[in-house]
């Protein structure tokens, strides 16, 4: 992992695996729900679920300053806590965690390469006990607003020449063919996406193991598409976890210098009254 920009934040299976009873270090299994936690995790994990514990379940933001202290406190998690992150999906809820962390200025948080697919297709050691962890005091930092963009930087961003966006979702979400993964209750009332914008997927980022691709085929995937490190980028899905997960590819496997997450994302550009939208392909 030595070619990454930032391979400190990347740790392996085997790592995990060697580490996961440190006093110091803190595994988290991080997904839109606690289902495939409850039915084996990895011995010393603990759950948290996206819905209820990482958003604001009054109005659509991202977690509290307050509530995320709480939620690292009763997790165990003190200021100098190493904190692995995994999940499902090849880690798109593991990404949004991160993503929520660094804002509030953790300083040591990882995600384990492959998620929960490599370390079951591993065969490694699952266990369905829970882990107590002795409540401590967490500190968290003011929030890091570089990290995001809003609705009316994403509105600037579109007719700057030093800001490109970047959309992760599907081909048939970035043309308007749907309007959402099947299955998805998040939508919006107009499908395409921002005029502009180059469309990469998010998967494209991983090998089929779920663990992410070298530097140099990163670098080519982005840089042949016009995601280049000498402009602002913006990363955006449908509802930003996909797009915290090339956030996250962006920032610290390739070290971009400005790189933010649109978590508005389609469901708002998708929902304005008067937006712009493009239903082509980019060129």
């Amino acid at each position: 992992m030595t070619n990454y920009a930032h391979p400190e934040v990347l740790v392996s299976t085997e790592w995990v695996d060697q580490h996961k009873f440190d006093r110091s270090v803190v595994l988290v299994e991080v997904d839109v729900d606690t289902s495939a936690f409850d039915e084996g995790h990895i011995p010393g994990a603990i759950a948290w679920n996206w819905q209820t514990q990482l958003c604001d379940t009054l109005q659509r933001d991202v977690i509290s300053k307050d509530n995320l202290e709480k939620l690292m406190g009763q997790s165990g998690i003190n200021n100098d806590s190493t904190v692995v992150m995994y999940g499902d999906n090849n880690n798109w809820f593991a990404a949004w965690a991160f993503w929520e962390m660094k804002m509030y200025g953790h300083r040591d948080v990882r995600i384990m390469n492959g998620g929960r697919k490599k370390w079951l297709a591993e065969g490694r050691e699952l266990t369905k006990a829970a882990t107590p962890h002795k409540p401590v005091t967490y500190r968290a930092h003011d929030r890091d607003e570089s990290l995001r963009t809003y609705l009316r930087q994403a509105q600037d961003a579109m007719q700057s020449r030093d800001c490109v966006m970047v959309d992760v979702r599907s081909n048939d979400e970035f043309t308007g063919k749907i309007l959402s993964p099947p299955g998805l209750m998040e939508t919006c009332q107009r499908g395409g996406h921002i005029p502009g914008a180059k469309n990469i997927p998010w998967a494209q980022a991983c090998n089929e193991d779920g663990t992410f691709k070298s530097a140099e085929d990163l670098e080519k995937l982005y840089m042949d598409n016009g995601i280049t490190p000498d402009k602002r980028v913006i990363a955006y899905c449908r509802i930003g976890e996909r797009s915290s997960h090339t956030w996250f590819v962006l920032k610290y496997l390739l070290g971009f210098p400005a790189v933010s997450n649109y978590d508005g994302s389609w469901t708002e550009w998708g929902n304005l009254v008067g937006a712009p939208v493009e239903k082509t392909m980019a060129l």
